[in-house]
């Protein structure tokens, strides 16, 4: 759907997938353009071509409910300036066409279209980030998968050992490890039902627990609670969940391996960006955590104008709805959920490791915000601070970032 400011609509296709599509799309604006010119294609007048050429890309805007791709990519080289915007979103102002309800490929282009013509300026322009950064968002993207996919492996681990096997249990919280730790994944390939386990010796279990400290004391305390008594399970239950735990067990493993190859990938590309080494003094910021930062965020320095700008894309900022004496102020509740998950790390990280930030999850706690509200507040702050460092260049300094913040830190 093609029209103008005007609001006339120009032109209407469905283009194909692929090379020929964006030669499509393309022919498609250059007709439009001669229709708004007035100028009629007669035989004998200029060509497609020709007039495909006169067209200027850079007075294009284009809305597109995706913001990465081959086709967002090949539209930004081309020279348009191409809007990718939030299908919710999208869905929000196609509503304000009426209220029946009634949707359509027609209906959708055309709200797109007449969003990109009258809220422009609100919108986020993509296509500006260099290939670099793209492909650090890409394998953050996929290490981020990977460990979320471990982790709903291992809530299913969990649930069928609390059912016949919850000696493991007992084992990760007393020594604070985690179902996918690589000693009680040992444990479990060595002996996955509660009778093996018990028959595991001192000997047997010291491999396990390399490059741990106190590895006698803990070996005998793990072998003390796995020969400690449970309620009985039949035998042929007993066998099935430990089949089911075996092949779970495997997945993890394959999965860890996927983690740490994924893990390496990511550290290396990051590193080679310009703004790594801004990225890596940042309070709570690693190899994986600013890689995942600097993907999400890019490095088009165009895209946002402000502080506010880059806190309300990481959805940390808060919302206020209001309705006559009623005021509500909560958290953002749609947006990029990789990117928000990232803050949330770089903050809980920060708080361990920055005297500042620190005391400023403190102050929010006195106030008597919850863990996560506080958490959330922190992450607002650092986003703002990462916006300071970007825009002038400069490493993260605490005599500068925290100069106006009310919070006390003791030598």
């Amino acid at each position: 759907m093609v029209i103008d400011d005007a609001e006339k609509v120009l032109a209407r296709a469905r283009v194909l997938v692929g090379p020929d599509g964006i030669t499509q799309f393309a022919e498609t604006l250059a007709r439009a353009a001669v229709k708004a010119a007035g100028r009629q294609h007669r035989r004998g007048s200029r060509s497609v071509e020709e007039q495909v050429a006169d067209l200027d890309p850079d007075q294009v805007m284009v809305c597109i409910e995706v913001d990465h791709g081959p086709w967002v990519q090949a539209l930004a080289a081309t020279g348009y300036h191409v809007f990718g915007v939030d299908p919710l979103q999208a869905k929000r102002f196609r509503e304000s066409f009426g209220s029946s309800g009634a949707k359509s490929d027609p209906g959708d282009a055309l709200a797109l279209a007449e969003m990109v013509r009258s809220r422009h300026h609100t919108l986020t322009e993509v296509g500006g980030d260099t290939a670099q950064v793209t492909a650090i968002k890409i394998l953050a993207r996929a290490h981020q998968r990977a460990v979320w996919d471990r982790t709903r492996y291992a809530n299913r681990l969990r649930a069928a050992l609390r059912e016949y096997f919850p000696m493991i249990l007992l084992i990760c919280s007393e020594f604070n490890w985690s179902l996918h730790d690589r000693t009680v994944i040992g444990i479990l390939m060595k002996a996955p039902t509660p009778d093996q386990a018990a028959k595991l010796t001192v000997r047997q279990l010291l491999p396990l627990l390399k490059r741990r400290q106190n590895k006698d004391a803990k070996a005998a305390r793990i072998q003390q609670i796995l020969r400690s008594s449970q309620l009985e399970v039949a035998p042929e239950i007993v066998q099935a969940y430990a089949i089911n735990v075996a092949a779970t067990v495997r997945t993890i493993v394959r999965v860890n391996d996927q983690i740490t190859e994924l893990e390496e990938q990511v550290g290396a590309h990051f590193s080679e960006h310009p703004d790594a080494e801004i990225y890596l003094s940042q309070p709570g910021v690693g190899l994986v955590v600013g890689a995942r930062l600097c993907g999400e965020y890019g490095d088009d320095r165009t895209r946002f104008r402000s502080a506010k700008a880059r806190r309300n894309f990481s959805q940390t900022s808060p919302i206020t709805i209001q309705s006559g004496k009623s005021k509500i102020v909560c958290a953002r509740a749609a947006g990029n959920d990789w990117l928000l998950d990232a803050t949330f790390r770089q903050a809980n990280a920060a708080i361990l490791n920055d005297p500042y930030c620190y005391a400023y999850y403190r102050k929010q706690r006195d106030r008597g915000a919850e863990h996560n509200a506080a958490l959330r507040q922190l992450a607002n702050k650092l986003v703002g601070i990462l916006h300071g460092c970007l825009a002038r260049h400069q490493q993260y300094n605490p005599a500068i970032a925290w100069a106006h913040a009310s919070i006390s830190v003791a030598a």
